[in-house]
Protein backbone atom coordinates (compact mmCIF):
# COMPACT_ATOMS: atom_id res chain seq x y z
CA UNK A 1 0.00 0.00 0.00
CA UNK A 2 0.96 3.28 -0.87
CA UNK A 3 0.68 5.85 2.43
CA UNK A 4 1.35 9.19 2.39
CA UNK A 5 1.31 11.07 5.75
CA UNK A 6 1.72 14.81 6.24
CA UNK A 7 1.95 16.94 8.81
CA UNK A 8 4.24 20.02 10.19
CA UNK A 9 6.05 17.93 12.98
CA UNK A 10 7.94 14.77 12.28
CA UNK A 11 11.73 12.89 13.59
CA UNK A 12 14.02 13.61 14.47
CA UNK A 13 12.23 15.60 17.34
CA UNK A 14 12.18 14.21 20.26
CA UNK A 15 8.87 15.53 22.17
CA UNK A 16 5.60 15.60 21.03
CA UNK A 17 3.70 14.96 17.54
CA UNK A 18 7.10 14.53 15.93
CA UNK A 19 8.39 11.64 17.66
CA UNK A 20 4.77 9.47 16.94
CA UNK A 21 4.68 10.80 13.33
CA UNK A 22 8.51 9.52 12.77
CA UNK A 23 7.61 6.32 14.81
CA UNK A 24 4.71 5.70 13.00
CA UNK A 25 6.30 6.24 8.87
CA UNK A 26 8.71 3.61 9.91
CA UNK A 27 6.56 0.97 11.15
CA UNK A 28 4.56 1.33 8.13
CA UNK A 29 7.80 0.83 6.20
CA UNK A 30 8.96 -2.07 8.01
CA UNK A 31 5.90 -3.44 7.63
CA UNK A 32 6.72 -3.31 3.61
CA UNK A 33 4.52 -0.11 2.69
CA UNK A 34 5.26 2.51 0.76
CA UNK A 35 5.66 5.10 2.61
CA UNK A 36 6.58 8.91 1.80
CA UNK A 37 6.19 11.71 4.31
CA UNK A 38 6.01 15.64 3.80
CA UNK A 39 6.80 17.93 6.31
CA UNK A 40 8.98 20.59 7.97
CA UNK A 41 12.38 20.97 9.05
CA UNK A 42 12.72 20.01 12.96
CA UNK A 43 12.29 22.98 15.03
CA UNK A 44 10.63 21.93 18.16
CA UNK A 45 10.27 22.71 20.94
CA UNK A 46 12.94 25.05 20.41
CA UNK A 47 11.51 27.24 17.96
CA UNK A 48 14.49 27.18 15.57
CA UNK A 49 15.24 24.93 13.31
CA UNK A 50 17.94 22.57 13.71
CA UNK A 51 21.28 22.61 12.53
CA UNK A 52 22.27 20.51 9.54
CA UNK A 53 18.55 21.35 7.83
CA UNK A 54 17.58 24.77 6.17
CA UNK A 55 14.83 26.99 6.76
CA UNK A 56 13.85 27.98 2.99
CA UNK A 57 14.98 25.19 0.82
CA UNK A 58 12.74 22.08 -0.18
CA UNK A 59 14.74 19.03 1.20
CA UNK A 60 14.01 15.24 -0.10
CA UNK A 61 16.19 12.03 1.15
CA UNK A 62 15.26 8.94 2.75
CA UNK A 63 15.16 8.35 6.90
CA UNK A 64 14.05 4.65 7.87
CA UNK A 65 13.39 3.57 4.57
CA UNK A 66 10.81 6.40 4.40
CA UNK A 67 10.96 8.92 1.43
CA UNK A 68 11.01 12.78 3.54
CA UNK A 69 9.98 15.47 1.50
CA UNK A 70 11.40 18.68 4.33
CA UNK A 71 9.76 22.14 3.39
CA UNK A 72 10.21 25.76 3.79
CA UNK A 73 8.45 27.11 6.41
CA UNK A 74 8.60 30.92 9.06
CA UNK A 75 9.76 29.44 12.66
CA UNK A 76 9.38 32.57 15.03
CA UNK A 77 12.16 32.64 17.61
CA UNK A 78 9.13 33.55 20.19
CA UNK A 79 6.21 32.82 18.92
CA UNK A 80 2.94 35.52 19.70
CA UNK A 81 -0.74 34.30 18.56
CA UNK A 82 -0.38 36.15 14.96
CA UNK A 83 3.59 34.86 14.39
CA UNK A 84 1.86 31.41 15.25
CA UNK A 85 -0.96 31.62 12.24
CA UNK A 86 1.93 33.06 9.90
CA UNK A 87 4.33 29.84 11.06
CA UNK A 88 1.33 27.27 10.16
CA UNK A 89 0.39 29.50 6.93
CA UNK A 90 3.65 29.27 6.05
CA UNK A 91 4.50 25.16 6.08
CA UNK A 92 0.44 24.80 4.40
CA UNK A 93 1.99 27.36 1.47
CA UNK A 94 5.17 25.65 0.67
CA UNK A 95 4.11 21.85 1.69
CA UNK A 96 1.25 22.65 -0.81
CA UNK A 97 3.06 22.66 -3.95
CA UNK A 98 4.83 18.89 -2.52
CA UNK A 99 1.47 17.48 -2.30
CA UNK A 100 0.23 18.14 -5.23
CA UNK A 101 2.88 16.35 -6.19
CA UNK A 102 2.21 13.22 -5.50
CA UNK A 103 -0.82 13.50 -7.96
CA UNK A 104 1.46 10.82 -10.34
CA UNK A 105 2.50 8.76 -7.37
CA UNK A 106 -1.47 7.92 -6.30
CA UNK A 107 -1.26 6.98 -3.09
CA UNK A 108 -3.78 4.80 -1.50
CA UNK A 109 -4.18 6.33 2.21
CA UNK A 110 -3.38 10.10 2.55
CA UNK A 111 -3.10 10.52 6.46
CA UNK A 112 -2.90 14.42 7.81
CA UNK A 113 -1.70 14.65 11.48
CA UNK A 114 -2.98 17.96 12.53
CA UNK A 115 -1.87 20.24 13.89
CA UNK A 116 -2.38 22.07 11.33
CA UNK A 117 -5.53 21.72 9.75
CA UNK A 118 -4.12 25.00 7.32
CA UNK A 119 -3.07 21.85 5.42
CA UNK A 120 -6.69 19.95 5.06
CA UNK A 121 -7.95 21.28 1.65
CA UNK A 122 -4.24 20.17 -0.25
CA UNK A 123 -4.59 17.34 1.95
CA UNK A 124 -8.22 16.70 0.90
CA UNK A 125 -7.88 17.62 -2.77
CA UNK A 126 -4.45 14.92 -3.40
CA UNK A 127 -7.20 12.54 -1.86
CA UNK A 128 -10.30 13.45 -3.98
CA UNK A 129 -7.79 13.64 -7.46
CA UNK A 130 -6.15 10.13 -6.63
CA UNK A 131 -9.07 8.32 -5.09
CA UNK A 132 -7.68 7.63 -2.18
CA UNK A 133 -8.89 7.28 1.50
CA UNK A 134 -8.54 10.61 3.45
CA UNK A 135 -7.31 10.39 7.23
CA UNK A 136 -7.43 12.75 9.80
CA UNK A 137 -5.60 12.25 13.07
CA UNK A 138 -6.12 14.81 15.24
CA UNK A 139 -3.15 14.94 18.06
CA UNK A 140 -4.19 18.85 19.19
CA UNK A 141 -7.21 20.71 18.50
CA UNK A 142 -5.63 23.60 18.00
CA UNK A 143 -8.51 25.78 17.06
CA UNK A 144 -9.85 24.99 21.17
CA UNK A 145 -6.43 25.60 22.50
CA UNK A 146 -6.15 28.61 20.69
CA UNK A 147 -9.67 30.03 22.50
CA UNK A 148 -9.45 27.73 25.77
CA UNK A 149 -6.08 29.74 26.24
CA UNK A 150 -6.74 32.65 25.11
CA UNK A 151 -3.92 33.31 22.76
CA UNK A 152 -6.94 34.50 20.21
CA UNK A 153 -9.94 36.29 20.93
CA UNK A 154 -13.12 37.73 19.60
CA UNK A 155 -16.46 36.13 19.23
CA UNK A 156 -16.96 36.57 15.41
CA UNK A 157 -13.24 34.90 14.78
CA UNK A 158 -14.11 31.96 17.22
CA UNK A 159 -17.24 31.02 15.92
CA UNK A 160 -15.87 31.60 12.53
CA UNK A 161 -12.70 29.48 13.33
CA UNK A 162 -15.12 26.55 14.88
CA UNK A 163 -17.50 26.37 11.77
CA UNK A 164 -14.65 26.12 9.44
CA UNK A 165 -13.24 23.22 11.71
CA UNK A 166 -16.29 21.58 11.72
CA UNK A 167 -16.66 21.52 7.83
CA UNK A 168 -13.13 20.21 7.59
CA UNK A 169 -13.19 17.50 10.30
CA UNK A 170 -16.83 16.35 8.05
CA UNK A 171 -14.86 16.22 4.72
CA UNK A 172 -12.28 13.38 5.93
CA UNK A 173 -13.25 9.67 5.23
CA UNK A 174 -11.97 9.06 8.93
CA UNK A 175 -10.90 10.72 11.30
CA UNK A 176 -8.76 9.41 14.32
CA UNK A 177 -7.53 11.28 17.69
CA UNK A 178 -5.67 9.87 21.12
CA UNK A 179 -8.30 10.04 23.56
CA UNK A 180 -12.28 8.63 24.43
CA UNK A 181 -12.58 12.49 25.65
CA UNK A 182 -11.26 13.78 22.04
CA UNK A 183 -13.24 11.20 20.44
CA UNK A 184 -16.45 13.01 22.21
CA UNK A 185 -15.16 16.32 21.45
CA UNK A 186 -14.84 14.73 17.71
CA UNK A 187 -18.54 13.61 17.36
CA UNK A 188 -19.20 17.33 19.42
CA UNK A 189 -17.98 18.57 16.06
CA UNK A 190 -20.11 16.80 13.48
CA UNK A 191 -18.10 13.71 13.25
CA UNK A 192 -20.34 10.78 12.14
CA UNK A 193 -19.39 8.06 14.47
CA UNK A 194 -18.74 5.57 11.68
CA UNK A 195 -16.07 7.81 10.14
CA UNK A 196 -14.47 7.93 13.88
CA UNK A 197 -11.43 5.77 15.14
CA UNK A 198 -9.44 5.66 18.57
CA UNK A 199 -5.69 6.15 17.86
CA UNK A 200 -3.79 6.64 20.94
CA UNK A 201 -0.01 7.28 21.45
CA UNK A 202 1.96 4.36 22.16
CA UNK A 203 5.51 3.38 24.33
CA UNK A 204 7.50 0.96 23.18
CA UNK A 205 7.16 -0.53 26.57
CA UNK A 206 9.77 -3.56 26.82
CA UNK A 207 12.20 -0.48 26.39
CA UNK A 208 10.82 0.83 29.45
CA UNK A 209 9.99 -2.33 31.63
CA UNK A 210 12.10 -3.60 34.81
CA UNK A 211 14.72 0.18 34.38
CA UNK A 212 16.49 0.91 37.43
CA UNK A 213 16.94 4.81 39.02
CA UNK A 214 20.22 6.02 37.38
CA UNK A 215 22.41 8.33 39.98
CA UNK A 216 25.55 9.00 37.73
CA UNK A 217 22.44 10.12 35.14
CA UNK A 218 21.18 12.25 37.84
CA UNK A 219 24.73 14.07 38.95
CA UNK A 220 25.22 14.72 34.99
CA UNK A 221 21.95 16.84 35.14
CA UNK A 222 22.70 18.30 38.20
CA UNK A 223 21.13 16.59 41.08
CA UNK A 224 22.18 15.07 43.75
CA UNK A 225 20.51 11.24 43.58
CA UNK A 226 20.00 11.12 47.29
CA UNK A 227 17.14 13.47 46.75
CA UNK A 228 13.80 12.93 45.61
CA UNK A 229 12.95 14.12 42.59
CA UNK A 230 10.08 16.00 40.86
CA UNK A 231 10.60 15.77 37.13
CA UNK A 232 8.93 17.61 34.77
CA UNK A 233 9.96 16.26 30.87
CA UNK A 234 9.37 17.77 27.59
CA UNK A 235 7.98 21.09 26.09
CA UNK A 236 8.06 24.28 28.39
CA UNK A 237 5.27 26.39 26.37
CA UNK A 238 1.93 28.37 26.84
CA UNK A 239 -0.16 25.41 27.42
CA UNK A 240 2.02 24.02 30.21
CA UNK A 241 1.57 26.86 32.55
CA UNK A 242 4.48 25.72 34.73
CA UNK A 243 4.64 29.27 36.65
CA UNK A 244 2.75 27.13 39.70
CA UNK A 245 5.86 24.97 39.29
CA UNK A 246 8.14 27.50 40.16
CA UNK A 247 5.69 28.88 43.12
CA UNK A 248 5.51 25.63 44.70
CA UNK A 249 9.00 25.34 45.06
CA UNK A 250 8.97 27.62 46.43
CA UNK A 251 7.08 27.23 48.98
CA UNK A 252 8.41 23.93 49.39
CA UNK A 253 12.06 25.72 50.35
CA UNK A 254 12.53 23.99 53.53
CA UNK A 255 11.96 20.76 52.49
CA UNK A 256 16.05 19.79 51.53
CA UNK A 257 15.03 15.89 50.71
CA UNK A 258 13.01 17.57 47.43
CA UNK A 259 14.42 19.00 44.32
CA UNK A 260 13.08 19.85 40.85
CA UNK A 261 14.37 18.83 37.65
CA UNK A 262 12.79 20.61 34.72
CA UNK A 263 14.36 18.79 31.30
CA UNK A 264 13.20 20.71 28.07
CA UNK A 265 13.36 23.66 25.54
CA UNK A 266 10.30 25.77 24.51
CA UNK A 267 9.37 29.19 24.30
CA UNK A 268 8.30 29.82 28.05
CA UNK A 269 11.84 28.27 29.14
CA UNK A 270 13.59 31.26 29.68
CA UNK A 271 10.82 33.29 31.64
CA UNK A 272 11.08 29.84 33.93
CA UNK A 273 14.72 30.54 34.05
CA UNK A 274 14.11 34.15 35.30
CA UNK A 275 11.82 33.51 38.01
CA UNK A 276 13.25 31.20 39.72
CA UNK A 277 16.72 32.83 39.86
CA UNK A 278 14.52 36.19 40.87
CA UNK A 279 13.28 34.12 43.66
CA UNK A 280 17.04 32.69 44.25
CA UNK A 281 15.58 28.64 44.30
CA UNK A 282 18.40 26.52 45.23
CA UNK A 283 15.70 23.36 44.99
CA UNK A 284 15.22 24.21 40.88
CA UNK A 285 17.18 22.75 38.33
CA UNK A 286 17.05 23.16 34.23
CA UNK A 287 18.54 20.50 31.92
CA UNK A 288 17.91 20.64 28.03
CA UNK A 289 15.91 17.81 26.27
CA UNK A 290 18.05 14.56 26.66
CA UNK A 291 18.51 11.68 24.34
CA UNK A 292 16.05 9.26 23.63
CA UNK A 293 18.60 6.38 24.21
CA UNK A 294 18.45 7.96 28.07
CA UNK A 295 14.58 8.52 28.41
CA UNK A 296 13.46 5.10 30.32
CA UNK A 297 17.03 6.06 32.80
CA UNK A 298 15.49 9.53 32.99
CA UNK A 299 12.29 8.81 33.92
CA UNK A 300 12.85 6.08 36.09
CA UNK A 301 14.75 8.47 38.35
CA UNK A 302 11.88 10.25 38.86
CA UNK A 303 10.02 10.04 42.48
CA UNK A 304 6.82 12.30 41.24
CA UNK A 305 6.49 13.14 37.31
CA UNK A 306 4.98 16.87 37.28
CA UNK A 307 1.98 16.17 34.28
CA UNK A 308 0.91 19.92 34.20
CA UNK A 309 -1.44 21.39 32.03
CA UNK A 310 -3.46 24.84 31.78
CA UNK A 311 -7.29 23.72 32.35
CA UNK A 312 -7.83 25.33 28.95
CA UNK A 313 -5.99 23.11 27.58
CA UNK A 314 -7.76 19.73 29.10
CA UNK A 315 -9.30 17.32 25.95
CA UNK A 316 -8.37 20.11 23.80
CA UNK A 317 -4.10 18.48 23.98
CA UNK A 318 -3.11 15.35 25.65
CA UNK A 319 0.50 15.34 27.20
CA UNK A 320 2.02 12.58 25.12
CA UNK A 321 4.81 12.23 27.91
CA UNK A 322 2.26 10.32 29.78
CA UNK A 323 2.40 7.40 28.05
CA UNK A 324 6.25 6.37 28.73
CA UNK A 325 5.79 7.73 31.91
CA UNK A 326 3.28 4.95 32.78
CA UNK A 327 5.49 2.52 30.81
CA UNK A 328 8.29 3.08 33.40
CA UNK A 329 6.34 2.72 36.28
CA UNK A 330 6.23 6.00 37.21
CA UNK A 331 3.75 7.84 39.77
CA UNK A 332 2.26 11.16 37.79
CA UNK A 333 0.41 14.05 39.21
CA UNK A 334 -2.04 15.21 36.31
CA UNK A 335 -3.39 18.36 36.43
CA UNK A 336 -6.77 17.99 34.71
CA UNK A 337 -10.62 18.36 35.47
CA UNK A 338 -12.25 14.86 36.54
CA UNK A 339 -14.47 15.29 33.61
CA UNK A 340 -11.53 14.91 31.18
CA UNK A 341 -9.74 12.14 29.47
CA UNK A 342 -6.81 12.38 32.05
CA UNK A 343 -9.57 12.50 34.92
CA UNK A 344 -11.41 9.30 33.56
CA UNK A 345 -8.13 7.42 33.20
CA UNK A 346 -7.82 8.26 36.99
CA UNK A 347 -10.91 7.25 38.36
CA UNK A 348 -11.19 4.37 36.08
CA UNK A 349 -7.82 3.14 37.00
CA UNK A 350 -7.19 3.88 40.68
CA UNK A 351 -3.85 4.43 41.61
CA UNK A 352 -2.62 4.66 38.13
CA UNK A 353 -2.16 8.06 39.23
CA UNK A 354 -2.85 11.72 41.50
CA UNK A 355 -5.53 13.80 39.98
CA UNK A 356 -5.60 17.78 41.01
CA UNK A 357 -7.52 20.85 39.85
CA UNK A 358 -5.82 22.74 37.19
CA UNK A 359 -3.56 26.45 37.88
CA UNK A 360 -3.58 25.92 41.92
CA UNK A 361 -0.28 26.13 43.93
CA UNK A 362 -1.82 24.51 46.17
CA UNK A 363 -3.57 21.72 45.06
CA UNK A 364 -0.32 20.69 43.58
CA UNK A 365 1.51 20.85 46.62
CA UNK A 366 -0.42 18.38 48.21
CA UNK A 367 -0.80 16.39 45.36
CA UNK A 368 3.54 15.99 45.25
CA UNK A 369 2.78 14.76 48.97
CA UNK A 370 0.23 12.17 47.79
CA UNK A 371 2.32 10.71 45.03
CA UNK A 372 5.61 10.87 47.14
CA UNK A 373 3.48 8.24 49.35
CA UNK A 374 2.50 6.33 46.15
CA UNK A 375 4.88 2.69 45.52
CA UNK A 376 7.26 2.87 43.11
CA UNK A 377 7.70 1.41 40.60
CA UNK A 378 3.63 1.52 40.23
CA UNK A 379 1.92 -1.85 39.30
CA UNK A 380 -1.23 -0.26 38.36
CA UNK A 381 0.63 2.20 35.77
CA UNK A 382 3.11 -0.26 34.29
CA UNK A 383 -0.16 -3.00 34.01
CA UNK A 384 -2.21 -0.99 32.19
CA UNK A 385 1.08 0.47 30.07
CA UNK A 386 1.22 -3.64 28.94
CA UNK A 387 -2.23 -4.00 28.10
CA UNK A 388 -3.18 -0.68 26.38
CA UNK A 389 -0.29 1.14 25.09
CA UNK A 390 2.40 -1.43 23.57
CA UNK A 391 2.99 0.15 19.85
CA UNK A 392 3.07 -2.87 17.72
CA UNK A 393 -0.52 -3.51 19.11
CA UNK A 394 -2.14 0.15 18.54
CA UNK A 395 -0.60 0.89 15.08
CA UNK A 396 -1.16 -2.80 13.99
CA UNK A 397 -4.91 -2.06 15.01
CA UNK A 398 -5.08 1.78 13.30
CA UNK A 399 -3.88 0.18 9.89
CA UNK A 400 -6.35 -2.02 9.43
CA UNK A 401 -8.90 0.39 10.38
CA UNK A 402 -7.91 2.49 7.95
Amino acid sequence: MKILLYGINYSPELTGIGKYSGEMAAWFAAQGHEVRVITAPPYYPDWKVWQGYSTWRFNKRQEAGVTVIRCPLYVPPRPTALKRLLHLASFSLSSAFAVMAQLGWKPDRVILVVPTLFCAPQALALAKLTGATSVLHVQDYEVDALFGLSIAKGEKLKRWAFAVERALLRSFDRVSTISSGMLRRAEAKGVAKDQLRFFPNWSETARFQNVPRNPELLRRLGVNPDKRVLLYSGNIGEKQGLECVIEAAQRLGDRSDLVFLVVGEGAGKARLQELSQQRNLSNVVFAPLQPYEDLPALLASADCHLVIQKRGAADAVLPSKLTNILAVGGNALITADPDTSLGALCTEYPGIAALIEPESVDALIDGIETVLAMPLPNPIATGYACEFLDKDQILTRFLAEI
